[in-house]
């Protein structure tokens, strides 16, 4: 890991615009630390979103993957991109 991803936490007030612009080029969190210790993550709204969406998908999959070990029920690709086309015309 970069140092530049590990900070004391009062660079966040010290050096903000250097944080921010660290976040926004690398699209990587930087660390903040309080007293040696980790405190705080700080990202840019674009990898959290990101983050956010990848972590819905992981979700939606697994709940998937319950549902398939609890059922014998499957579906063709077929089947399901007519279902989808279905519910994108509010059908």
């Amino acid at each position: 890991m970069d140092m530049n991803m590990i900070r004391p936490v009062s660079d966040l007030r010290n050096n903000f615009a250097d944080i921010s612009k660290t976040v926004h080029e690398t699209a990587q969190p930087v660390f903040l630390t309080k007293n040696g210790y980790g405190d705080m993550v700080v990202m840019s709204m674009e990898a959290f979103e990101k983050m956010q969406f990848e972590s819905d998908v992981y979700f939606k999959l697994a709940e998937a993957e319950r549902e398939a070990e609890e059922t014998g029920e499957r579906f063709s690709s077929k089947d399901v991109l007519s279902a989808m086309k279905a519910a994108a015309r509010g059908e």
